[in-house]
């Protein structure tokens, strides 16, 4: 079984897969008073890695590759 990645379903389509698997990395950047966690997840099954310069943009990826976009009204559209 292979995991799908971004590349794989475009963004907006019906065809989810049914099993992810990633290995989740995540640790703070910066200094000062504000910090930034910063994270990147490894597919389990393709080796692909992608990085992520905030916790939100890691939700909205995950969120595109289970098919939880939020719409317009801020509703969870589901597949």
């Amino acid at each position: 079984m292979r995991g799908a990645t971004v590349a794989d379903i475009p963004e907006g389509s019906k065809e989810q897969p049914d099993y992810l698997s990633y290995l989740l990395r995540l640790w703070r950047a910066g200094d000062g008073e504000r910090p930034m966690w910063r994270a990147s997840l490894r597919s389990a099954h393709t080796g692909e890695q992608v990085g992520f310069a905030s916790l939100e943009d890691l939700f909205r990826f995950l969120r595109i590759q289970t098919g939880k976009v939020p719409s317009a009204d801020g509703d969870r559209q589901e597949p």
